[in-house]
């Protein structure tokens, strides 16, 4: 079962009908025993990155998800603002976030003749292999929209790059912990494959 965290922000439910569409079992909840039984998690978002952490800690989930991500090594899937949360700080609300993943989340600094938040769909650049991206083709669009982007410390981590003034991580991967930057619930069949693989991790 894929647990897709509750904790009050978010696109929620288009995360839970797109693995309904896959008849791919999923839940929404902030449980935290939910959490622990789990064969894997979604960390979604859409909002504020401080508002974010600050509703994990009022949820009391970080300890929970300490432990099964860090401690058992339980495969996770941030999305958006859940991606940012993994990382250690973030210059929206200029605030400290779980620090699973050795990067920091950055606000776009492009030319005025670009607009932000980047909205659209964007090409991805694969940087290496990984079980989220089996056999997907590297010729597949997403759905992003972000004003922010991570900015990773460790290249081994980077999954994938995209362009917008200049490149950024589009997904990344630290061991089981998995981000992306776009919103594979919204990028119609170009998601399926993605989501698929994770249920398959």
């Amino acid at each position: 079962m894929i647990l897709i965290i509750d904790y009050n922000i978010g696109n929620l439910y288009s995360v839970y009908n797109m693995f309904k569409y896959l008849g791919i079992n999923s839940k929404i909840s902030s449980s935290l025993n939910d959490i622990k039984i789990a064969d894997k998690l979604i960390l979604p978002g859409v909002g504020h990155f401080k508002t974010g952490m600050e509703n994990l800690v009022q949820t009391n989930l970080i300890d929970t998800l300490n432990e099964e991500v860090l401690i058992k090594k339980k495969p996770i899937l941030g999305i958006c603002l859940g991606m940012h949360l993994m990382t250690k700080h973030s210059d929206e609300g200029d605030y400290n976030g779980l620090g699973w993943v050795d990067a920091t989340t950055r606000k776009f600094q492009i030319s005025e003749s670009l607009k932000v938040p980047h909205i659209g769909w964007n090409d991805l650049s694969y940087k290496k292999a990984s079980l989220l991206n089996d056999n997907i083709s590297a010729n597949l669009r997403y759905y992003f929209v972000h004003s922010y982007h991570v900015q990773c410390n460790q290249q081994a981590d980077v999954l994938a790059t995209s362009m917008y003034g200049h490149e950024f991580v589009a997904a990344f991967q630290h061991e089981n912990i998995y981000g992306v930057q776009f919103h594979p619930e919204k990028s119609h069949k170009y998601g399926i494959e993605l989501l698929r693989n994770f249920n398959k991790i």
